[in-house]
């Protein structure tokens, strides 16, 4: 797809309000983590993320809310979570959400651990510092392809799997959709600064643990 096509964005777009949308995004996310605890169920969590996604003043979601508990942080955002998983007391989840504030839309994720398993901290982290490795090599030019090309090996270095199926996508005034952008990851050009969300899921190459993390790339 050429460059201009896939980096359109409509009238009303203005980046200061995609960026406000972007914090306000995370502070969301931060509101609901601290909300979840160990014998909630999936869909529990997802009606406690819309609930407080209202309260924030979103105005509507641009894409479900997504929470995955233990196994299932595994999954890729179209794959159905394994039934009835209850978050327990020594787990690892992930929240990923996609809201509208202001005609823009937001789309952060991050991983959390609940207790004291060293592994499961470690793949959270593992997640962000690939996210702050992937952001300096964008910040050199290289195109969506070469990012994620990069990425797979900096993963594979540090001793985890990234997921393939996972690569990044726009955002921008709502609905960015219709500028029909593809993913980051098949982007054969330099990403611009403010529309592109960087997104990592990695996952231990024996153990069912996996994490997520993702933001917004900005100069």
């Amino acid at each position: 797809m050429p460059v201009a096509t896939a980096e359109n964005v409509g009238h009303r777009f203005a980046l200061e309000r995609l960026l406000s949308a972007r914090e306000r995004s995370w502070a969301a996310l931060r509101d609901i983590a601290a909300h979840i605890r160990p014998g909630m169920t999936e869909p529990e969590a997802a009606v406690l993320a819309k609930e407080r996604l209202q309260a924030a003043g979103m105005d509507r979601i641009w894409h479900p809310s997504i929470l995955r508990f233990g196994e299932n942080t595994l999954k890729t955002f179209r794959q159905r979570s394994a039934p009835d998983t209850v978050l327990g007391d020594d787990d690892i989840y992930f929240v990923d959400l996609g809201p509208v504030f202001d005609g823009h839309e937001g789309d952060v994720g991050d991983t959390f651990v609940l207790g004291d398993d060293p592994l499961k901290h470690a793949c959270a982290e593992a997640a962000r510092e690939l996210f702050r490795r992937g952001e300096a090599r964008w910040r050199d030019g290289v195109t969506g392809v070469a990012l994620y090309a990069y990425l797979s090996a900096e993963a594979q270095a540090m001793g985890w799997r990234l997921n393939h199926a996972t690569k990044g996508h726009r955002v921008g005034d709502y609905p960015h959709a219709v500028h029909k952008a593809g993913t980051l990851g098949n982007f054969d050009a330099a990403p611009v600064p403010g529309l592109w969300i960087l997104e990592i899921q990695i996952a231990h190459p024996e153990r069912p643990i996996g994490a997520f993390y993702e933001d917004l790339l900005v100069a």
